[in-house]
């Protein structure tokens, strides 16, 4: 809980109390619709949060109630009487089963910190909980879990997962595993040290979520599937005010792994937002949570009875070939686990390593209380040979060695309760792009009063910069009777006027106007599946704001894209905290860089304009494009202090 409102909300949102009183409209913020907090005044006479306006003009350039231009800079704070009228209003303790007090806003804080009951409760059991009393087996040294939560949601006989290089952190220290730079690392002079101290936490939770109508978005969007370079579908954004916000248990960055007991780490992304979709009144989600980082030492080595002992080795060209694991650690067990192998990698093509093997020694060096660190700096420093002794469970399956695109359905269950998925093969197609796109030119001959009858998205001041596209064609106007114009066509020019820079307001204005004439001439892309058309993505149609699905706008020609500069600052200790797939790579060719993962109170976090599914196009002016992994993310590593990340950011698709 917050320790000036008393309440939960994330860190960087307004603080929340509860008024006494309905609050006049005039003191209301039109972007939170709260009562305003640090007031700022527009110089077009609007007033909104400091937080709230702050945040809007990070993405827009314009007052979100006359859309004037605006920047953050022309506005300044509301009069010290506006501020005062605000400080006064009369706020409840939030602590309402110890404290029925009521004041002024402004003396809440103090009120929390000096008299109020139930807020020293509250502190009270949060310091036993940071300090439990050791019980049982787990009365081993120190673990460093301090505050880590008891999840409710796990199935009972499961746990939490507690990944170390988790969901997205392959092998880690310095290796250039194939997609990522490993947040749980930098090398620094103390980086030996770090080791020990410092971990990346995650875990899987299930969530149910509840709708009242059966009909209606979850409210989130996103990226990622097995057609593209980031594999599992990731969280890229929860919208304000939608069913998964108002859960409050779905975060950016959350890989979904089941959605009503169906494993979707393995599907497309057309086929994830077909099963996201789909209606009903509770849905069951299976997610994987970074948390951040946490100390932890090793714990008692279980028996290993019923296990087989299985050696593994695999032939490196050189040193800074990259294996393609994913190495995490458990909650309940010690020891190393294989998470799941990358596609196209070298232990997936070996096809003798599975998820959920226990790795238990690394050429000849025992890793049975190791840490995935330590595994993989004796991987990064082996020239050639990396000898693998594993333990696994009886009935897990080894895949055949991968030479097509089909794929092995075999699966176990762990006695750890991590979740397990179904084993696939590297696809032949990985990454085939959906879509391609085709020029077109329409001509029309119309009546000067008649409509065009198309409605439009997108626009340059758009929070993704999007081009202008086709929405809708309605059955009225000429376009519906040509019938060449379709929904989800690119416009790029009327009569000669170049619409790809416009705003959204511009390209209105700009189709009306010319849409006077006697004769249009449109320039437009259209988009070509190069795929059977996927059913059920227009089943619940009319409850969405159409517009293309993510994965549609990767195909884009680059002259379409709206490159934006993000600049990181980090400590010399820190790392940037962002997880990273894709690179050129001999059987694939050229693949965009994306990022996959970004961690929880790391400068990449904190930053706030990175999101999951961000392509990479640049480093520092550098172009990405031809880069391999292990060409980029010593790149990266290398700046010590500050980075340029030139990216393109694409919206996720709507769910």
């Amino acid at each position: 809980l917050c320790c000036e409102c008393g309440q939960a909300h994330p860190l960087l949102d307004n603080h929340l109390y509860n008024f006494q009183d309905e609050v006049d409209d005039e003191l209301i913020c039109h972007i939170c619709l709260q009562p305003l907090l640090q007031p700022m005044d527009t110089p077009c006479g609007h007033t909104y949060c400091f937080k709230c306006l702050e945040n809007f003009m990070q993405e827009y350039s314009f007052c979100p109630m006359d859309r004037k231009k605006l920047s953050f800079q022309q506005c300044h704070k509301s009069s010290l009487l506006v501020r005062n009228l605000l400080d006064k209003l009369l706020v409840l303790c939030p602590f309402k089963a110890e404290c029925q007090q009521t004041m002024q806003r402004c003396e809440l804080e103090a009120h929390l910190q000096n008299r109020c009951p139930g807020f020293k409760k509250y502190k009270s059991e949060l310091q036993q909980k940071k300090n439990p009393i050791s019980r049982g087996k787990e009365d081993a040294p120190a673990r460093g879990e301090t505050n880590t939560p008891k999840d409710p949601e796990v199935p009972s006989g499961g746990s939490s997962l507690v990944a170390e290089s988790s969901g997205a952190a392959v092998v880690s220290l310095g290796t250039a595993e194939p997609g990522l730079v490993n947040p749980a690392f930098e090398e620094t002079e103390e980086g030996e040290s770090l080791v020990h101290k410092t971990s990346l936490v995650a875990e899987t939770t299930t969530i149910e979520i509840h709708r009242e109508d059966p009909e209606e978005e979850l409210g989130m969007r996103i990226v990622g599937g097995k057609d593209t370079p980031l594999g599992n579908i990731v969280v890229q954004e929860v919208l304000r005010d939608s069913v998964v916000a108002a859960d409050g248990r779905i975060a950016p960055g959350d890989h979904i792994l089941e959605v009503n007991g169906v494993n979707i780490s393995s599907v497309t992304h057309c086929q994830a937002v077909s099963f996201l979709r789909h209606p009903g009144p509770v849905l069951h989600l299976m997610v994987l949570q970074e948390k951040g980082f946490s100390s932890r030492t090793a714990q008692q080595d279980p028996s290993s009875t019923n296990r087989e002992v299985i050696h593994v080795t695999l032939v490196k060209r050189d040193r800074s070939e990259p294996l393609g694991i994913k190495l995490i650690r458990k909650t309940d067990e010690a020891g190393i686990f294989i998470l799941d192998l990358l596609e196209g990698g070298l232990a997936a093509k070996n096809g003798k390593l599975s998820r959920n093997d226990r790795v238990l020694s690394i050429n000849g060096q025992d890793l049975r209380q190791g840490t995935p660190e330590a595994a993989a700096q004796i991987i990064q420093t082996t020239e050639s040979r990396v000898n693998f002794v594993i333990l696994r469970q009886p009935g897990v399956q080894l895949g055949e060695p991968m030479e097509d695109g089909s794929t092995s359905n075999s699966s176990s269950s762990s006695n750890g309760g991590s979740p397990v998925h179904h084993r696939r093969r590297p696809d032949q197609n990985h990454y085939r792009r959906k879509s391609s796109y085709q020029k077109k030119t329409v001509a029309i001959k119309k009546e000067p009063k008649e409509s065009l009858g198309i409605t439009i998205g997108g626009g340059r001041d758009n929070k993704n910069k999007l081009p202008i596209y086709v929405t809708s064609v309605q059955p009225i106007g000429c376009l519906f009777r040509d019938g060449r114009i379709k929904r989800g066509d690119v416009l790029l020019s009327i009569n000669g006027i170049d619409l790809t820079h416009l705003n959204y307001y511009e390209a209105v204005s700009a189709l009306k106007s010319n849409a006077a004439s006697h004769s249009v001439t449109l320039k437009a892309l259209e988009i070509l599946s190069l795929n059977s058309p996927e059913p059920s993505l227009d089943i619940r149609e009319q409850g969405f704001s159409w517009s293309p699905l993510w994965i549609t706008w990767l195909g884009l020609p680059s002259y379409l894209h709206f490159c934006q500069d993000v600049v990181l600052s980090k400590g010399n200790l820190e790392s940037w905290g962002f997880s990273i797939v894709g690179g050129f790579e001999e059987s694939k060719g050229n693949q965009p860089f994306f990022i996959k993962t970004i961690v929880p109170g790391t400068p990449a976090f904190r930053d706030r304009k990175l999101k999951c599914g961000d392509e990479i196009v640049a480093v520092n002016g550098v172009p990405a494009i031809g880069m391999s992994n292990s060409e980029l993310i010593p790149m990266l590593k290398e700046q010590r202090n500050r980075v340029t990340l030139t990216v393109v950011s694409w919206p996720g698709s709507l769910v």
